[in-house]
């Protein structure tokens, strides 16, 4: 089973930090071309300049703004050609309860991690249709959702809320597309130490809910490799619809 990315013309958003500019890495040391999205461009300069300007290329993108999102699918088509993985990967997070969160708040969170992700996995799926990707099968979308999908908790009804609605809309789009050529798939992670959790793990409350976890440790961040490579590559022709949930046991 061959996982590498060569000749793939990735498009990740949410890419200036966190699981973005990680998967960026990981792609590109694959064999991939990047094109990186986010509002923190400045980030994304710095990541480009990492990875080499032959691989990546930066783009302004807010996934809210759709015609940020057409134009930076236009740049990726002008820089490298048309895109064949997308990596719907915004996210923002407003924690409170949810008697003290207020409506600005709960759409901030929709319209970035439910919103944002349609906004995104259409755009890529308009332009692989367009392109003829039913005959070749090569389109690749993959949508990341949140273990808090499957949970129940206090402080993050919206997150939870939102991604569990990005499950369910990378089915609908599976099932829409499954004749397209495109496969969608979403990857649910566990708790993992990135900038959108800040400093809470660092905390007596943080350290206490990890001690709760049957494993007694944080997800690492490299477990979404090779489910990652696997969703994204040739290799994965024939799954599309799955919600594969990567927690090292935390939902359990």
């Amino acid at each position: 089973m061959h996982l590498g990315m060569e000749g793939r013309i990735a498009l990740i958003t949410g890419a200036s930090s966190g699981f973005g500019a990680h998967f960026a890495r990981l792609l590109v040391a694959e064999g991939a071309r990047v094109v990186l999205g986010a509002r923190r461009t400045d980030r994304l300069a710095a990541l480009v300049a990492e990875l080499g300007e032959d691989k990546a290329l930066a783009v302004a993108m807010d996934v809210t703004d759709e015609a940020s999102l057409i134009a930076a699918f236009d740049a990726a088509e002008s820089r490298f050609g048309t895109v064949d993985t997308v990596i719907a990967n915004a996210g923002v997070s407003e924690d409170g309860r949810s008697t003290d969160v207020t409506a600005a708040q709960i759409a901030n969170v929709v319209a970035t991690n439910f919103t944002g992700v349609y906004l995104t996995a259409r755009e890529g799926a308009r332009r692989m249709i367009a392109a003829g990707f039913r005959d070749s099968g090569r389109g690749r979308i993959v949508l990341i959702g949140s273990i808090t999908a499957e949970l129940t908790a206090q402080g993050d009804a919206a997150y939870a809320a939102s991604k569990a609605g990005v499950a369910h809309l990378g089915r609908q789009f599976a099932r829409e597309w499954v004749r397209q050529g495109i496969n969608v798939n979403t990857i649910q992670p566990g708790y993992i130490q990135t900038e959108i959790a800040g400093d809470w793990f660092q905390t007596e409350g943080g350290q206490r809910q990890i001690a709760a976890f049957h494993r007694k440790r944080m997800c690492p961040i490299e477990a979404l490799d090779a489910p990652l490579l696997f969703l994204c590559s040739d290799a994965s022709l024939h799954v599309t619809g799955a919600t594969l949930t990567v927690d090292d046991g935390q939902v359990l």
